[in-house]
């Protein structure tokens, strides 16, 4: 009897109302957590301007300083005694060096550099050996570099011309302290975020000097602003926060207030359901016993449906960044903007699209980069996940991916390469029922990731198969050389080491492999050989070991570049020339397709080989698509794609194009040196490619408003690609890149007069569009 009255004493545990009370608290929390994401959501913008703001403040600083230095350099050297050089070459230092106080080493060479050329670069330094040898090259005074002489002993250095302008008698070469540097650049105030000082090298790398700011900061910005008269940038960090929301400041306001009033209605709950009618007795009858018991709801049958969510399109651990769908493929930066996640998700994407239109195999391959392996495993299993066979061709250059699509007949191929860009880069080159994607088809993918409208209904397959055995020997029985000709093959540590090689000398050349082994850090020189510097070691390494030339290749193996025995640099557009001269010879009336950055005289040379010449945009993927509309038997772009209908497959192949190139040295009728080939094809007076940096989108714009502006009197005009205006005697050119937020400017003229005329023209009607335009020409 004590017992029962004991327990009937004990009040009963309402697990309703401890529900609620936890749910409200939960709510509220969560609301708390909601409004400060808000808040750190609206803040980031402003602390994004700030630090670019800063980063302004900087590059004008720096501007200032190396100006500063540039001009008490000009004045030093103006009024030099230069007589007897380079007899007088120490004389010389030592009187600019009474003039350069400040200088901590001055050394003049001669202006041919021999002692530069013929020196052992362990000891006299391959940083400075590099600056002296580019000095003759470079547009306007040479730039302005870091060096490190010692540990912590970074020196200001700098390659003056002595003598006339038009043909320098010595070069001078000249450190000087870098302190005034580091000291205006430490001065700018940095209240978020990070500024970091870079260096940029003839091998594309981007190495940093200095920084200040903020340390946790890790958003890195992929380029910097340049500074005027060097090689120095400035990059901004922009300051990272803890925001794990989608970034959107009124979405994260709505579930703030979502959460404040599901709190408040659970409280309210809390207080209001489950109080007891009346007090609890010392002797309960039964009514008082039923009256007292607690709370108890029904269990809601809907209850299942909340422990297993519906599946969402995109799991929430994966942010796609809808910057890296770019014009002809996909591209970013590994580790952050592309990971193995987004890679599967691709896949997946580009597998529907395969099934919507009835296919169901695809090659996938990889170039030599280090993330190549893991991406390209994601995006098989991504493809898989869609229902599609894969066939792994392993790491191959992507033209063996594209012929991969043939001999396997798929016409779908995925070839995973960052092409030319640095080694932390990686991308996607997609071909779906043998169109290359581009613009908008490479966005439809974008949307059907973010719109979750992906195939998952698995099943696929995979396979690995070799494919370079028949590559080489498609290629070696269709192309060979009516004699052995020398060459040396730079491939820059890119995957085309792995296949050129073999392929060159299976047509019956003798190779000099430079930089084939492949490395994915590429430790020699950036893997692009649109660039000059990057062909310094090709054409030092021809004239030493006296090969007939040498050829050149990109990191995953579509583009082409040539170098003379005599250090000539064979542009794309006058190689394209012997090529339709080739074919039309064999194919006459064939339409020859060039893109709009090409010289003005190879419609002529078309014409006159008896070809039907056809300008056309820039862009693989859109000058193959014009190819199939058009019937093309060939086509080449200034970048150096190369694009052979006849006898090939009609897809950018650059071993394949040096392979055509070699048949026609080899085999001309008349004997001649391929230098002696090369001239019989026109050149004028040329400017490399001149890029104007905008805003993200603004360079878009900008070109619409320069079509509707610009007047250029009788100029023939184009206009597929930006504004081409052609007068007899030479062209320019402004057009936006697809790639990057920027103006591309080129010109070509028959004379250096002609040049600085259309130059001249051009940037009147430029300014005329936009006064502010910092212009590099």
């Amino acid at each position: 009897m004590a017992m029962s009255s004991a327990r009937a004493r004990l009040p009963g545990v309402q697990w309703g109302r401890l529900l609620m009370l936890a749910g409200g608290t939960l709510l509220l929390a969560l609301a708390v957590f909601c409004a400060w994401q808000t808040w750190l959501i609206a803040d980031q913008g402003s602390a994004v301007a700030r630090v670019h703001a800063a980063q302004d403040r900087a590059v004008q600083a720096l501007n200032e300083e190396i100006a500063k230095q540039r001009d008490t350099m000009n004045q030093a050297v103006a009024g030099l005694d230069l007589t007897g050089l380079p007899g007088s070459a120490q004389q010389v230092a030592a009187a600019l060096k009474q003039r350069l106080p400040q200088a901590l080493n001055i050394e003049v060479y001669s202006a041919g550099l021999d002692e530069v050329l013929h020196a052992n670069y362990r000891e006299f330094g391959y940083a400075k050996a590099a600056q002296l040898m580019s000095a003759p090259d470079a547009e306007g005074t040479p730039p302005m570099e870091a060096t490190l002489k010692g540990l912590g002993d970074r020196r200001l250095t700098v390659v003056e011309p002595l003598g006339p302008s038009q043909k320098s008698l010595a070069w001078a070469w000249i450190e000087l302290p870098f302190t005034p540097v580091a000291d205006r650049f430490d001065k700018v105030p940095v209240s978020d975020g990070r500024l970091e000082l870079h260096q940029s090298t003839d091998r594309g790398e981007n190495l940093q000097l200095m920084a200040h700011g903020r340390r946790d900061s890790d958003d890195i910005e992929p380029t910097g602003k340049p500074i005027e008269g060097s090689t120095f940038n400035v990059v901004a960090v922009l300051p990272g926060a803890y925001i794990v929301l989608p970034p959107s400041w009124p979405f994260a306001a709505m579930l703030t207030l979502a959460g404040l009033i599901g709190g408040i209605a659970l409280f309210w709950l809390f207080v209001r359901v489950g109080k007891p009618a009346r007090a609890p007795v010392e002797e309960p009858t039964l009514s008082d016993v039923v009256e007292a018991q607690p709370f108890q709801p029904e269990p809601v049958k809907s209850a299942p449906v909340a422990t297993k969510p519906a599946p969402v399109p995109v799991p929430v651990d994966v942010k796609v960044d809808p910057a890296i769908f770019r014009a002809y493929d996909v591209r970013g930066v590994v580790g952050k903007s592309l990971t193995p996640a987004v890679a599967k998700l691709l896949g997946q994407s580009i597998g529907t699209v395969m099934r919507e239109k009835g296919l169901r195999d695809i090659v996938v391959g990889r170039d030599g980069r280090l993330s190549g392996p893991e991406l390209a495993g994601a995006l098989a299993d991504g493809l898989r996940l869609a229902g599609i066979d894969v066939i792994d061709v392993g790491s191959v250059p992507t033209p063996v991916v594209y012929y991969a699509t043939y001999r396997y007949n798929t016409g779908c191929g995925v070839a995973v390469t960052g092409s030319h860009n640095p080694p932390d880069y990686n991308g996607f080159k997609i071909v779906v029922g043998g169109e290359t994607l581009s613009e908008g088809a490479i966005q439809d993918l974008y949307q059907r990731i973010v719109s979750g409208a992906l195939q998952s209904d698995g099943g696929g397959s995979l396979r690995l198969v070799d494919v370079l055995p028949d590559y080489v020997e498609r290629i070696t029985s269709d192309v060979q050389t009516e004699r052995a000709l020398k060459i040396v093959v730079d491939c820059g540590n890119g995957i085309p080491g792995a296949v050129a090689p073999q392929v060159l000398e299976g047509i019956g050349c003798e190779v000099i492999p430079l930089y084939c082994d492949v490395d994915g850090n590429f430790p020699n020189h950036h893997p692009d050989p649109s660039d000059p510097h990057n062909l310094e070691d090709l054409i030092l390494s021809v004239k030493q070991t006296g090969a007939d030339f040498g050829l050149a290749f990109d990191g995953d193996g579509d583009r082409l570049g040539v170098v003379t025995r005599n250090g000539e640099i064979i542009f794309p557009d006058r190689t394209l020339m012997l090529f339709a001269r080739d074919v039309l010879s064999r194919q006459p009336g064939a339409t020859i397709i060039y893109d709009v950055k090409c010289t003005g005289h190879l419609k002529g040379q078309i014409l006159d080989a008896g070809g039907s010449p056809l300008m056309w945009r820039t862009g693989h993927s859109l000058i193959k698509a014009k190819m199939r509309e058009t019937g093309a038997e060939l086509a080449g772009e200034m970048s150096g794609h190369f694009f052979f209908q006849e006898r090939w497959y009609g897809f950018d192949d650059g071993i394949y194009a040096a392979a055509r190139l070699l048949e026609i040295l080899a085999g001309d009728l008349e004997g001649r040196t391929p230098e002696e080939i090369f001239a019989t094809c026109p050149k004028g007076v040329s400017t490399p490619e001149l890029k104007v940096e905008m805003a993200e989108g603004e360079h878009y714009r900008f070109i619409e408003k320069f079509r509707e502006q610009a007047h250029f009197g009788e100029a023939t005009l184009v206009t597929i690609d930006g504004v081409r205006a052609d007068w007899p005697d030479g062209w320019g050119l402004v057009r936006p890149s697809n790639t990057t937020p920027i103006l591309v400017l080129r010109f070509d003229a028959d004379s250096e007069q002609a040049l600085k005329r259309i130059q001249d023209i051009f940037r009147m009607q430029l300014l005329a569009v936009d006064a502010s335009l910092k212009l590099p020409f």
